[in-house]
């Protein structure tokens, strides 16, 4: 070693040992994840899921070219994820970067956008310098990819279930969800099977357009679905992996209770989107006046108190809420519509760091009850709940236009948190252990093949929501059934179709990908006061001290060398 440094061609040796050592770094890539939230460590659901891919999987990321400094970072971070991905799906996955229409004509242009927007892709407008002396210009960016395999193809909204008006904290959380939604979507394409869903009918749950985003855009395309009408089935069939019950508006029997019982002691699953009081807007618009909110007497109450809930009888308001056009006055005879707070309209997060609600946009909610939770065995997780400032209306709940007078109305807004959306996890017990006749018992078992069960064999779960308007959407005239949680009105799309399928895959999936949504980002800002006042030392920093080091570096350099050869 000590001839080879002291020969003439030293220089050389180094060159080459830089070399091997940058090709090895090409080749082999690691990292030590020293973040304390573990930012760059795959989960164990997604490694398994990636080593275990079938064929090959191809993405390709549109989030590329001039954009904004937070958008480069969430595409430098997606580079960096897809490349773990690729070191352990081998040759089973590979990944490209395009900029949307680089190359084509505008034709090809336009279609592609069609094409785009077709698989549900959306471009966001931003404002980038093409170079410095010049001005700003709006780009359209898509903050997205394309996943293929075989002859499927599923688009990737990176910014989906955000609200961009957040900035860095909304782009923040777009990085926290990549690996989620990256895993997600491979995990969806490559699925032979996939779990099926029942939609309850019988009592009178919404069965009209109203429900078209849920049914034909959500729950048939992204599960195998059907539609079970209570009393025309014996029992429900254990073949649906979960049930969703979405706005019933008749009582429900014993007989019908029964079934809905057994098929959760059975190991199946439920979302219950229940509206326990009639308050519709429609109502409200039709008379221009008050009316009373009344309860439906559904006649579930013992039942969900039984698995650990309880739907109160009230109507909660929250001051964090959605806006509606109302009359606020009159120009000569034509009537000044405003958008105006609305606070029956909620629009309600998560406060918990559960997989489900973690890192989501707030959900739209209409006219929510509150609910409580039972003491029993029974794990309970608050999903959604109300802001800080919120209130009860208590029944006889009056339902009005002006609910806000003045400023000591705003004063009774003094509760805060209310559930609104429950996960409920553990063994349940049945609602009829000890209830039912011999003859009932001796017909499930034999002529329904499907004993009375007291209890589920082994640890289930279910979600109860207090507003079942939370999964439906509104119809307009010119453009028909529009996005559930979208606000035709301000153009705002909240994150309620996020959330729903969020609980679906929470309760049917058990691979454990949807735990990788629970990551969280810290976001470690510079002190904007202190950066400011302390601007010159750290541009000093910055800049004078790298060419100080250099100099004093070749300053020692050749005294070393002088010393040497003079010696």
């Amino acid at each position: 070693m000590n001839k080879i440094l002291a020969s003439k061609l030293w220089w050389l040796f180094l060159l080459i040992v830089l070399v091997g050592i940058n090709y090895l770094a090409s080749v082999v890539h690691t990292r030590v994840d020293l973040t304390q939230e573990k930012r760059y460590t795959l989960s164990p659901a997604t490694k398994k899921l990636l080593k275990g891919l079938p064929d090959k999987v191809s993405i390709t990321v549109l989030l590329t070219g001039d954009m904004p400094a937070g958008f480069k970072k969430l595409s430098n971070s997606t580079q960096e994820m897809l490349q773990e991905f690729k070191e352990l799906a081998g040759s089973n996955l590979q990944y490209k970067f395009e900029k949307f229409g680089e190359g084509l004509s505008d034709t090809a242009r336009s279609n592609l956008q069609v094409h785009l927007d077709s698989l549900g892709l959306k471009p966001t407008n931003v404002k980038v310098k093409a170079k410095a002396d010049e001005s700003q210009e709006e780009r359209l960016v898509y903050p997205g990819a394309l996943v293929k395999y075989k002859d499927r193809e599923v688009a990737i909204d990176l910014l989906q279930g955000q609200d961009m008006t957040g900035g860095v904290q909304s782009l923040n959380n777009a990085e926290a969800l990549l690996e989620y939604k990256m895993a997600r979507t491979i995990q969806k394409i490559t699925a032979d099977t996939v779990p099926a869903i029942g939609y309850l009918l019988g009592n009178g749950e919404l069965f009209n357009y109203n429900v078209y985003d849920l049914v034909d855009r959500t729950l048939r395309q992204e599960y195998r679905f059907g539609w079970v009408p209570i009393d025309s089935v014996p029992v429900i069939p254990t073949v649906f992996d979960a049930l969703v019950i979405v706005k019933p508006t008749i009582p429900f029997s014993d007989k019908q209770k029964l079934k809905i019982d057994q098929y959760i002691m059975q190991g199946g699953k439920v979302i219950w989107l229940i509206d326990k009081l009639y308050a519709e807007m429609d109502s409200l618009m039709r008379s221009h006046s008050d009316f009373v909110a009344f309860d439906r007497n559904l006649n579930l109450d013992d039942q969900l108190f039984k698995y650990g809930v309880r739907i109160n009888g009230d109507l909660v308001q929250d001051l964090q809420c959605d806006k509606i056009p109302l009359v606020v006055g009159n120009y000569g005879n034509q009537p000044q519509m405003q958008l105006v707070p609305w606070p029956y309209f909620p629009t309600l997060s998560s406060y918990s760091d559960h997989a489900i609600a973690k890192n989501l946009d707030n959900v739209l909610s209409i006219f929510p009850n509150s609910i409580d939770t039972v003491k029993n065995n029974i794990k309970k997780t608050i999903l959604l709940s109300t802001s800080e400032s919120s209130r009860i209306i208590s029944t006889p709940a009056i339902v009005t236009l002006n609910s806000i007078k003045t400023e000591d109305d705003l004063k009774t807004f003094n509760k805060s948190f209310m559930p609104i959306a429950v996960l409920l996890e553990g063994r349940f017990s049945s609602l009829y252990t000890n209830r039912l006749s011999g003859g009932m018992m001796d017909t499930l078992a034999g002529l329904y093949k499907q004993p009375f069960r007291a209890a589920t064999e082994k640890e289930s779960k279910m979600i109860v929501v207090s507003d079942a308007d939370i999964v439906s959407n509104v119809v307009t005239q010119n453009e028909g059934p529009l996005n559930m949680g979208f606000n035709q009105f301000t153009n705002t799309q909240y994150a309620n179709k996020d959330f729903f399928l969020n609980c679906v895959q929470y309760l049917t999936d058990t691979s454990g990908i949807l735990d990788t949504r629970s990551k969280d980002f810290a976001l470690r800002l510079l002190d904007p006061k202190k950066t400011d006042e302390d601007r010159g030392q750290w541009q000093l920093l910055s800049i004078g001290l790298p060419v100080f080091v250099v100099l004093i570096f070749g300053v020692v350099y050749q005294a070393l060398r002088r010393r040497k050869y003079q010696g």
